[in-house]
């Protein structure tokens, strides 16, 4: 593909030969310089589809670092993620020149700050830590030619899109810039349109539809029966690894403590972890000394392990596109995957929208050997099922937030309580008009 001889020195020790058909529309795109709006899930390869030009770009215009700068920036949403491709970047450019960083929350900043004394020619970071050390004048993006924005979509909605703007605003106008996302809702193709220019379309499968590779089923479930029924599951001698997926960060601890209980050596991951046991529970995971690895949907979307046989969804997701994340952390560099969900009464419509944006019709299995009381007749999916009800004003709760220890991950305080009173500064406002 015309790259240079030291990138595919790298390509060829890793054992690749021939590229995914994501890295065979982006690669020549690249190489040339092209701005690109790429559309692809995650198992891909799209890390490689946009490292291996960047890495040839740098061997072909090669620069000195200069001290807290860096050449090319990728923000991704997650540590998990950022480090991952910190990785491939690592892995790619082992025969080169190339000093890669990555900067993110959950360690200290200091450290950080000492590695970018010195500059690197790639920064792979997140963006609210970027922000933070940016702030302290401790890196400067003046000299950033290409700009590199994965899992877009996932950033967008965990909140960064203000994160995002300040720093695109602190990066040249005359630089080549890469978007990636698995889906495109409408404020991915706004950002394109503001942020790109005139970039080239690279799109490997229908958006929000599933990987091909994975067998998908649903179990209907009373909330009340879920666990026993996922230790029946788990007992399965053909799982050989089980990522399983809750909706809050209390809810995956629980589901730990369960399963510990019922014999099943169970590690969770989340937001409330610190850094060090999310890299330790990934690291058992990845390593076969766990088998189940209980996670949220924020702390899940970096997770890149080849060996995930089942992806089980203990509470369905209330974003549709989510499960389309979720499944895909299974069928990987070319595997089949397995994904099953529990799916309560009050989750049926969020089963319906995920049919809807997969235009796939997912099918009950069979009930598991000793599950008989707990499982419930399969719905008609001729009834209309409506959508659970929002936050009560009264309380400021929902079906899906429940309790404060219960709120989903990437729901703020602030976000669960703005249904209730108005805040004092409000109140005085009203105070005043009706005085006057």
């Amino acid at each position: 593909m015309d790259l240079n001889k030291q990138v595919l020195k790298a390509v060829t020790a890793e054992g690749y030969s021939t590229p995914t058909p994501i890295q065979a529309q982006a690669i020549p795109q690249l190489l040339e310089g092209r701005d690109m709006l790429g559309i692809a899930q995650t198992g891909t390869g799209k890390t490689a589809a946009f490292a291996l030009p960047t890495l040839d770009f740098l061997l072909e215009e090669p620069e000195p670092r200069k001290p807290k700068h860096t050449r090319v920036l990728v923000l991704a949403p997650t540590r998990e993620l950022a480090g991952q491709i910190a990785d491939s970047f690592r892995t790619y450019s082992k025969y080169m020149d190339c000093v890669t960083h990555t900067v993110f929350g959950g360690v200290k900043i200091n450290r950080q700050i000492r590695d970018m004394q010195k500059g690197c020619h790639v920064l792979v970071a997140t963006p609210g830590r970027l922000l933070d050390l940016m702030s302290q004048d401790a890196v400067r993006l003046r000299d950033v030619e290409v700009l590199i924005l994965d899992e877009a979509d996932q950033m967008l909605d965990m909140g960064f899109i203000h994160d995002l703007r300040k720093i695109i605003a602190e990066v040249p106008e005359d630089r080549q810039t890469l978007l990636f996302s698995a889906t495109m809702p409408k404020l991915i193709e706004d950002l394109a349109g503001k942020y790109l220019d005139d970039p080239v379309r690279v799109s490997v499968a229908p958006e929000s539809t599933t990987a091909e590779r994975v067998t998908q089923g649903v179990l209907h479930v009373p909330n009340n029966h879920k666990l026993p029924v996922l230790g029946k599951l788990l007992e399965d001698p053909s799982i050989d690894r089980a990522l399983v997926f809750t909706r809050t960060k209390h809810g995956a601890d629980k589901v730990v403590r369960k399963l510990m209980a019922k014999g099943h050596k169970a590690l969770a991951i989340h937001g409330n972890k610190s850094q060090s046991q999310r890299l330790k529970a990934l690291n058992a995971f990845k390593n076969g000394d766990c088998r189940i690895l209980i996670a949220t949907d924020i702390a899940a979307r970096g997770i890149d392990i080849d060996g995930i046989s089942h992806v089980i969804n203990f509470e369905m997701p209330n974003v549709a596109e989510q499960y389309v994340h979720r499944i895909g952390r299974t069928a990987r560099a070319g595997r089949e995957g397995v994904s099953i969900s529990l799916v309560a009464e009050d989750e049926l419509y969020y089963l319906r929208e995920v049919e809807k944006i997969t235009r796939v019709a997912v099918e009950t299995l069979p009930t598991p050997e000793g599950c008989e009381d707990f499982i419930l007749p399969t719905p008609d999916p001729s009834v209309r099922v409506r959508k659970p009800k929002g936050p009560s004003r009264r309380s400021g709760k929902s079906p899906q937030h429940g309790s404060r220890r219960n709120r989903p991950e990437g729901v703020s305080k602030s976000k669960q309580r703005s249904r209730k009173r108005p805040g004092k500064n409000q109140r005085q406002r009203d105070r005043a008009k009706v005085m006057s």
